[in-house]
């Protein structure tokens, strides 16, 4: 029985366009004192985990690699999906990759995620119980209502259900309840565990990803048959129908950096400069003042400039999708 981190690379991170951009999504950023978020996660999990298996896809396995080197690791797994299908699939694949007894580390590689007491303990706990057969996810303890966030009802390790992103009164509603965790997109299980429920749920999508990657080349998925998995998150999937789940309630500091407001607080923590309205520049030395503005950031890169209120942040996908369909070569 080995454990794998299983590194989940798939996103683009619309949210922090223009830093982020389709060649070069936000978890490969080298902007979080030097390193990127994958190299991070990488190294986190190391002391855990036997093997690292990175699913990726085709435009950034090469930023992956280069990624893995930095970090110090040569023995690893590479999947390489030809196209997006949702996490289900994406941990299927890593599942068919494994031994069916293995433990799957699953994680997100674009989480910040401060690594101490509080996420070994979660770390281990999950571990323990996905040997003996739970389907684990991480609930986080809110340190604030979050109306960005799914959340988690528990009772200790049990779950007692899953609730999609809250109105801010809803939200204040779970964080004073004190039974309300965030869902933090981290998971750990058997992957022969999670293959029998995933074809107990959903079997269109067990057999489809099965095929695709019983036919993919050197780790490379095919796009025709990869088209023809449905595409449905791991958590619609499995985790809020199987009666397997289990959640370990964590304290450790934690980001899904999916947004700017989430990248000014960090910037900000690390000293980074800001006015004395909380004005904040990224991406340029040039001298920049603000007048009439609080709470507002710059960001310039070499082709774009981005202003914006950082409670405005969530919109910023908006402006990534407009681009996309106007000016595609600003998002590229």
């Amino acid at each position: 029985m080995h454990t794998i981190n299983v590194i989940l690379c798939g996103g683009v991170g619309s949210r922090l366009w223009p830093l982020s951009r389709k060649s070069r999504p936000k978890q490969y950023l080298p902007i979080f004192e030097g390193e990127t978020l994958f190299q991070n996660t990488v190294r986190r999990n190391q002391g855990f985990c036997d093997q690292a298996m990175v699913v990726g896809n085709c435009d950034n396995y090469e930023l992956s690699r280069k990624d893995l080197t930095l970090a110090g690791v040569e023995d690893f797994v590479e999947i390489i999906e030809a196209c997006p299908r949702n996490t289900a699939a994406a941990i299927a694949f890593a599942a068919f990759a494994a031994r069916a007894e293995d433990i799957l580390f699953v994680t997100p590689s674009d989480h910040l995620i401060q690594a101490g007491e509080g996420y070994d303990h979660a770390v281990k706990r999950a571990i323990h119980l996905a040997k003996e057969g739970d389907i684990v996810t991480f609930g986080l303890k809110p340190t604030r209502p979050e109306t960005g966030f799914g959340y988690i009802e528990a009772a200790g390790e049990e779950v007692k259900g899953f609730r999609e992103k809250p109105n801010l009164q809803t939200a204040e509603t779970f964080v004073k309840s004190g039974n309300f965790f965030w869902n933090s997109g981290m998971f750990c299980f058997q992957a022969g565990v999670y293959l029998k429920e995933l074809k107990a749920f959903e079997p269109e999508v067990y057999a489809a990803s099965l095929i695709a990657f019983e036919s993919a080349k050197d780790g490379k998925l095919d796009f025709e048959l990869s088209m023809r998995i449905p595409s449905i998150s791991v958590d619609y999937a499995v985790m809020e129908r199987t009666k397997k789940i289990k959640v370990v309630p964590s304290e450790f500091p934690w980001s899904d950096m999916g947004s700017f407001e989430s990248i000014y607080d960090h910037f900000k923590s690390m000293g980074h400069g800001v006015d004395s309205n909380g004005n904040m520049v990224i991406g340029t030395n040039l001298h920049t003042e603000f007048l009439g503005l609080k709470n507002t950031l710059l960001i310039q890169t070499p082709d774009a400039i981005l202003v914006l209120n950082k409670e405005n942040a969530q919109d910023v996908k908006k402006v990534f999708e407009r681009l996309e369909r106007d000016k595609p070569e600003l998002v590229e």
